[in-house]
């Protein structure tokens, strides 16, 4: 634990009850116990937020791919139809001018 060993935490224990005092360093271990409690709960919240950050990047990601891919197949099918608009109106060009030949033709007087 942080490289103390038992001597250094002995020493430290001594210290601490000759400066601080005996009526008063079982509060002062209580207060450590729940700042450390504390310091961990707020660390794995953080270890989690970082993890949700993370998987929310990944989903994010695999939307945007798949965004992207559908704009792709709507971008094909768009020229598809703008070609097949292109097709339709070059035949119906071609009908009505064989439509205005007929129409002059000398068969249809008579």
């Amino acid at each position: 634990m942080f490289g103390i060993g038992m001597p250094e935490m002995l020493l430290i224990m001594a210290i601490a009850l000759i400066v601080i005092g005996p009526k008063k360093l079982p509060d002062l271990a209580k207060s450590l116990g729940r700042a450390f409690a504390e310091f961990k709960r707020a660390t794995s919240e953080l270890k989690d937020t970082f993890e949700i950050d993370d998987e929310l990047k990944e989903v994010k990601s695999t939307f945007d791919h798949v965004g992207k891919e559908i704009k792709e197949a709507m971008d094909v099918k768009v020229d598809n139809g703008l070609e097949d608009q292109n097709l339709s109106a070059d035949f119906d060009k071609e009908k009505n001018e064989t439509g205005n030949k007929d129409s002059e033709s000398p068969l249809s007087d008579g």
